[in-house]
């Protein structure tokens, strides 16, 4: 299904030119963090690879500007004992062979300490194999914006902090089933997310007693009978179903999403059809939140950016927090091998009210929450 194209927007354009600049200082397609201190030591560098194709940039985009503001942040405040860090972002745009290429020239790189903040799901997804692939790689992959991958085999190389999907999708269906809701439509957004996801929504929908009719793919209207539809795919799919939702008169519908539909882009593309709200999950608190971590990510972007905090630049924010904080936590020198030791240990950390916790290899008690984008245009939560 092609991708609807997003409309510009002021900060996304003053985006794009910083990291033209950026990546001509710096001889690739990299954006520099800019260090707020001097040091006789070389800057630690930091490699984000952001997945920029139509379907993924409104949650890349978002998220890389939650990162950059906390490694700016960071480095204002003296950065790692005096030694800023160098934050790198890297664009693809969802081809494999340029991801191998980007991957590689970084897995060469002895300045980098490691991926952080790797997004979308696809991207982050994808390097796990090719990590798992390169046999005595010490390259860690921090805190991606990652629900679907979990690491079993290979090397020990992956360390995320957000809610998986089946997270989100409980957390969805529960809050549905307290409501009394009893049937539900799903729609995939394309046969490799039915493949992926079918499994997970039925286990779910079957342990709160709720049944779940898969809606046909078609290009077509769609007229679901259900009052409740749940959603599985991005905003470009999402906004082409809403387009095409075609309700009897009088009849309301709710369309429950994920974490990769960023209500605030859906808002700006005049999406929601008279009678019908959009519920999305989140893998981060509010961002009307008045946890100290949240305040910290709406202050520092109504500094430097005149829109609206996103879900999706929050959970940049948090990922970049996370990063730097494992970077503190290393003792003696700091290299790729001492990094990957000390996050091996996988400590609990509270991230300004954001907490994280693991259960071997998994993050638990990590927080799912729900915003609403309503028929008039108005976002709840």
């Amino acid at each position: 299904m092609p991708a609807t194209p997003l409309p510009p927007l002021p900060r996304r354009r003053w985006l794009q030119r910083c990291a033209a600049v950026s990546a001509a200082a710096l001889g690739g397609p990299f954006a520099l963090a800019q260090p707020g201190t001097a040091s006789d030591e070389p800057p630690l560098t930091i490699a984000q690879i952001a997945d920029m194709s139509p379907s993924q940039q409104d949650v890349s985009r978002d998220f890389v500007t939650g990162a950059r503001l906390a490694w700016q942040d960071f480095n204002a405040r003296g950065g790692l004992r005096g030694r800023p860090v160098l934050h790198r972002v890297i664009e693809h745009h969802g081809d494999g062979a340029q991801l191998q290429s980007n991957w590689q020239r970084l897995q060469a790189d002895p300045n980098c300490l490691a991926l952080a903040g790797c997004v979308g799901e696809r991207t982050a997804s994808a390097l796990v194999t090719l990590q798992q692939a390169e046999r005595g790689s010490t390259l860690a992959q921090i805190a991606p914006w990652l629900h679907s991958h979990s690491t079993t085999q290979g090397e020990d190389l992956l360390f995320g902090i957000f809610p998986d999907y089946r997270a989100q999708i409980a957390h969805a269906l529960k809050n549905l089933a307290s409501m009394g809701v009893q049937e539900l439509g799903v729609v995939y957004a394309s046969a490799a997310l039915r493949t992926q996801m079918q499994a997970p929504v039925q286990q779910a929908a079957r342990a709160l007693a709720l049944r779940t009719q898969a809606l046909p793919e078609s290009s077509g209207r769609v007229q679901p009978q259900q009052a409740m539809v749940l959603f599985v795919g991005g905003t470009p799919e999402l906004h082409d179903f809403l387009r095409r939702l075609a309700l009897q008169p009088g009849r309301q519908c709710f369309i429950v999403a994920l974490a990769d539909v960023n209500l605030q882009v859906l808002a700006q593309m005049g999406a929601t059809p008279r009678n019908v709200s959009v519920i999305a999950t989140q893998a981060v608190p509010l961002v009307s939140a008045g946890l100290p971590i949240v305040r910290a990510y709406r202050e520092r972007l109504a500094r430097l950016y005149d829109e609206p905090p996103s879900p999706q630049g929050l959970a940049g924010f948090i990922s970049a927090r996370y990063t730097a904080q494992a970077l503190a936590n290393v003792n003696g020198p700091l290299t790729r091998a001492s990094l990957l030791a000390s996050l091996r240990q996988r400590q609990g950390l509270d991230l300004g009210g954001f907490g994280i916790a693991f259960q071997g290899r998994q993050p638990v008690g990590s927080s799912v929450t729900q915003s609403m984008l309503s028929s008039n245009g108005r976002i709840v939560g």
